[in-house]
């Protein structure tokens, strides 16, 4: 899928509110001020993002998109195991890099993916009128491939386009990156589209 630069505007100004109100939520969660931003975003197709997630351990909390469409796709919280640890490290109080994740990191990945994801899903909410909720999160730490791989595998609905993300999370002096991936369900994704081109053209 190729995007306009209407579409492509429009997805954007989705990621930067989106990341405004992660920002917010996280800073009041750690007590201590977080910037985000969303320096790139990509269209692809879904048989191409297995290219895009390599081979490193990575940890991936993914949702089912409910609301306005039943069974509207997924969103998926994906962050790589070395910037997982220093996330959790910040959150946890923690410095140990190459400490074993426990049910400590695990919790607390969970609780940063749904603000993370929900902020998302706000502001889709607050741009373009369209509600989407979150299922209760899964969360996967495997290698990256394997688990994307297995959870497109036991996706259901017809899913051909895949909407990336790239955030980047700094919180006390910590460069932390993430991916934001949404994979709408094809009717999910077209009234989408159709509402952020009305959206830029004042419609």
């Amino acid at each position: 899928m190729k995007l306009s630069t209407v579409q492509a505007d429009a997805i954007q100004e989705l990621g930067n509110i989106g990341a405004a109100h992660a920002a917010t939520t996280l800073s009041q969660m750690l007590g201590s001020a977080v910037e985000m931003s969303v320096p790139a975003i990509k269209a692809i197709d879904i048989s191409e993002l297995g290219s895009y997630m390599g081979e490193e351990a990575a940890a991936m909390v993914a949702f089912e998109l409910q609301g306005e469409i039943p069974h509207g796709g997924y969103i998926v919280f994906y962050i790589s195991r070395e910037s997982a640890i220093r996330l959790t490290n910040t959150m946890l109080g923690l410095t140990d890099m190459n400490r074993t994740m426990n049910e400590m990191d695990e919790s607390a990945l969970l609780e940063v993916g749904n603000i993370m994801v929900s902020a998302f899903l706000d502001a889709t909410a607050e741009l373009l009128g369209f509600i989407m909720l979150p299922s209760p999160p899964a969360l996967t730490i495997d290698m990256a491939h394997a688990a994307m791989s297995s959870l497109v595998a036991q996706m259901g609905e017809e899913i051909d386009e895949v909407l990336l993300f790239s955030t980047e999370l700094v919180c006390e002096e910590h460069k932390i990156d993430s991916d934001i991936i949404m994979m709408p369900e094809n009717t999910t994704l077209a009234r989408i589209v159709e509402l952020m081109e009305n959206m830029m053209k004042g419609i």
